[in-house]
This record gives C-alpha cells, sequence and structure tokens, in this order.
C-alpha cells in the first residue's frame, strides 16, 4: 500500500469589496474649492481620480485631504504647483519610510541624521 503526502487545503479567496468613490462635486464641497480647480489639480497630477463609465471624475476618500495639503502649502509656503507635486512626494515618501520604521520595530527617536 502506498501512501501519499496529504495535500494542504488551499486558501479561501474572498474577492475584494471594490472602494466607494466620491463624486467631483463632493470632493469640491468637502474641500471648499471650486469644482474646476478640483479638474486643474488633477490635471497636473497633484490628486489621483478615476473615470467612471460615464465619463465622471471619481475620487478616493482621502482627497479633500489632499487637496486641504494642497492649499496649505500653496498658501504657506507660496509654492508654485510643480513644487507641491514634489512636496507631496516627499511627504508621501516620509510617511512610508515612518511606517515601515515602526513596522521593523525599530527605534524612532533618533533624529534622521543619526
Amino acid at each position: 500500500m502506498t501512501v501519499r503526502p496529504r495535500q494542504a487545503p488551499s486558501p479561501t479567496r474572498y474577492p475584494l469589496a471594490p472602494t466607494p468613490r466620491i463624486s467631483l462635486d463632493t470632493v469640491a464641497r468637502r474641500s471648499g474649492l471650486h469644482p474646476e480647480l478640483v479638474r486643474r489639480f488633477v490635471a497636473l497630477g497633484l490628486v489621483d481620480a478615476d473615470r467612471d463609465a460615464h465619463g465622471q471624475l471619481r475620487f478616493d476618500r482621502t482627497a479633500p485631504a489632499r487637496l486641504a495639503r494642497i492649499q496649505r502649502l500653496r498658501a504657506g509656503l507660496c509654492l508654485n504647483y510643480a513644487s507641491i507635486g514634489l512636496v507631496l512626494d516627499l511627504l508621501d515618501r516620509i510617511s512610508l519610510l515612518e511606517a515601515a520604521l515602526r513596522r521593523s520595530g525599530a527605534r524612532s527617536d533618533l533624529p534622521p541624521w543619526t
């Protein structure tokens, strides 16, 4: 009698639920900006948006917060939109690195230059 190795059960796969997207009007209202300015930020690549089946812009739920950050950088530091894009990229990268440090358990109380 031949004994076959037992196969591990295949993992159950669940479909991912789509994240709800919000409309241009909702984003504009929540951020206090004119919809045309929001469209301009999308065209400049400062805010990500997708188009639905009808061609309407749809945004992630974090878009109003990102737009508020753009407005703060523009008003507080008098940066142009190209500079704002660079600063946003750097801030996103810093957030990712800080999260990686927290996950690794490394000491995060040290200044970045040590």
